[in-house]
């Protein structure tokens, strides 16, 4: 089929990854992997799903190829609202309690925010009110000039972490939606310009707050086993503190109930 040719060369090529490499990942030959993508041979279902494994595709675009071969989904999509992901819904949120009194968030599939927990809310204080209403873009709650930027200490170099962060997101699955995202994120970043004591642009986010400056490192958390495209596009991220300082004023922030309740997960 000439979907599914197209679909797979396109992949392939966006992966950098050679006609033999694929089929040995996918356990097929060389001259298979090439009929398909020439439209002369038509892939199984099982074969389809084998070069979509071996090609690291998302489990949306995994379906998309599937229904460009001419079958049904493999993998369901459904709202973290719906009744039976009730249970991952559930540990989700007990994770993000888990970690305060420090700051956690879950992104979904185009970086907008599903849920966070208590501790986030306090630092997009200042931020402009349409910045933080849903859908809420973490991005560009972060980088925009009137969301967090003003009061990132370091922005020059911490800009780029996130700026970096999209653009090898995009360059391995692309989306008109995070295209758009980037072009604004790179618009309102400062130039890179890194000096001759440059340490790299994964630096501890140094954010003003009334009780002194934060310092708090990022961990990034993905669900690499699932089999529902909602949860496995799903990213915990933790802001944890770099200092002693940083800590103890996140947890005297919870101690006297300074954030607000946590927002309850949605459905992308």
């Amino acid at each position: 089929m000439a979907d599914v040719a197209v679909s797979l060369r396109g992949w392939r090529e966006r992966r950098r990854v050679s006609q033999l490499e694929l089929a040995l990942r996918a356990g097929t030959t060389q001259r298979h992997v090439s009929f398909i993508e020439s439209g002369r041979s038509t892939p199984g279902r099982g074969m389809v799903i084998r070069l979509a494994e071996a090609l690291e595709l998302p489990l949306r675009e995994r379906n998309a190829l599937l229904l460009a071969a001419g079958f049904a989904p493999a993998y369901g999509e459904s709202s973290l609202d719906d009744p039976e992901l009730g249970a991952i819904r559930t540990a989700l949120e007990r994770i993000l309690d888990g970690h305060l009194p420090y700051p956690a968030v879950l992104t979904d599939g185009d970086g907008e925010l599903a849920a966070a927990n208590a501790a986030f809310w306090p630092l997009t204080e200042g931020a402009a009110p349409e910045l933080l209403e849903p859908p809420i873009s973490l991005a560009r709650l972060l980088l925009h000039p009137r969301g967090m930027a003003p009061r990132i200490v370091n922005l020059g170099e911490w800009a780029w972490h996130i700026v970096d962060a999209v653009q090898r997101e995009e360059a391995r699955n692309p989306t008109e939606r995070r295209a758009a995202l980037l072009a604004d994120l790179e618009a309102w970043v400062p130039a890179r310009a890194p000096g001759p004591d440059h340490i790299g642009f994964a630096v501890p986010l140094r954010l003003a707050a009334a009780e002194g400056e934060l310092r708090l490192l990022t961990t990034l958390t993905h669900f690499g086993t699932a089999t529902n495209v909602t949860v496995a596009e799903l990213r915990l991220e933790a802001f944890l503190p770099a200092d002693e300082s940083t800590a103890a004023i996140l947890a005297a922030r919870t101690r006297e109930g300074a954030a607000r309740p946590s927002a309850a997960p949605r459905g992308p």
